[in-house]
């Protein structure tokens, strides 16, 4: 495949050769196009590489729409948080007290659902420490590419969380489970009785004049314009590769269904960062990591050589989302890929490899620190 590359620059005449080389190394990784935004000391960079589609001549976009995954869930701690400030939700207040219907564990609290550390198993299933798979909702294979455009509500897959075993007692342990931000997304819907999309749209979005940016709940639309995010899957003994730019999200729900651009993305971790958005205390209680693996209140926080950046990316068929900055808000990496995902994950080291391609060129200055957490 070849790569199509356009570039520009804003508030600097800088040409960026670092960073034009990082994103084509992606491409050529097997990532079928990359969309990237970065503004640091040396003003904004913006570019991409690749292709929009597959067997298109079309050049990638620079600011097209793209499913962001996991990035979701810093949208919706942050949305928590600033309820917290109007003092709707209490962070350390039992999560059955809002949301009572569920019979949760009377010790999980707000902070822990958004922290993962409430021991909840992910409706998305779980890896055990033995290697013992426990399924949830059919997100891979044919299986869901049969069932790409059903709706599941979000009390469906809290049930199907709480029908299986903790996995540890609430507090005692980490695991990254998607349903403690169904859980959250659900505690937000009953303190304000609104969707939680309209209260996106309340407390960031429209604040922000963030204009590209989706909490689509069961639409299986992106709106234009857009790249194209692909499945591989086998069929009767035969490998099939589908376009899923359409699909329902809803089997992630709040866990990771939201769409956006680089450019929203920037502008919502850099008011983030930069103490526009949260007071300085809930900030620092976002920023504050527990000690499994550095994840504070719907953020990671990676030590580089360059300081500490802190990031919350995400990948959802065939669409994945970087989003990081520095703690002051002055360094923003913002990037959106597209590709084509399978069953096995084929394309996870590439994900990685774009990650410490661009945390070292932006953070470090082109030194690689280890691997940044990924989702």
């Amino acid at each position: 495949m070849s790569t199509t590359l356009s570039t520009a620059t804003t508030s600097s005449d800088q040409d960026r050769p670092e960073l034009r080389q990082a994103i084509e190394e992606i491409v050529e990784s097997g990532v079928l196009g990359v969309q990237l935004l970065v503004t640091d000391e040396r003003g904004e960079w913006v570019g991409s590489a690749g292709a929009r589609e597959l067997g298109s001549g079309a050049g990638p976009l620079t600011d097209g729409h793209f499913r962001i995954g996991s990035s979701t869930k810093s949208f919706v701690a942050g949305s928590v948080l600033l309820l917290v400030a109007e003092g709707r939700i209490e962070l350390d207040a039992p999560a059955a007290q809002y949301l009572p219907a569920f019979g949760l564990d009377g010790r999980i609290t707000v902070r822990m659902l958004l922290q993962h550390t409430s021991g909840v198993f992910s409706h998305t299933g779980e890896l055990l420490a033995d290697g013992t798979v426990v399924p949830g909702v059919a997100w891979q294979g044919k299986a869901w590419v049969d069932d790409r455009f059903r709706t599941y509500r979000p009390e469906e897959l809290v049930r199907l969380s709480l029908s299986k075993e903790p996995r540890f007692a609430p507090g005692e342990g980490w695991s990254y489970s998607n349903t403690n931000y169904v859980l959250a997304r659900l505690v937000i819907e009953e303190v304000t009785g609104r969707s939680f999309a309209e209260e996106l749209q309340r407390l960031i979005l429209g604040p922000l004049g963030m204009t590209g940016t989706v909490a689509p709940g069961a639409s299986p639309e992106l709106p234009e314009p857009h790249h194209h995010s692909y499945y591989r899957y086998q069929d009767g003994g035969q490998e099939r590769t589908l376009d899923v730019t359409r699909h329902n999200p809803s089997w992630v729900a709040a866990g990771g269904d939201m769409i956006s651009t680089t450019r929203d993305l920037h502008t919502y971790f850099s008011a983030l960062m930069g103490g526009r958005l949260l007071p300085a205390e809930l900030l620092g209680e976002m920023r504050t990591p527990e000690a499994t693996i550095g994840y504070g209140l719907g953020v990671f926080a990676q030590e580089t050589e360059g300081g500490t950046v802190y990031h919350h990316n995400g990948a959802t068929i065939g669409s994945a989302a970087l989003m990081y900055g520095s703690a002051d808000g002055s360094r923003i990496l913002t990037a959106g890929l597209n590709y084509v995902d399978d069953a096995d994950l084929s394309l996870a080291g590439a994900f990685q490899k774009a990650q410490q391609l661009l945390v070292a060129e932006v953070f470090c200055g082109g030194q690689a620190d280890p691997a940044p957490s990924t989702d």
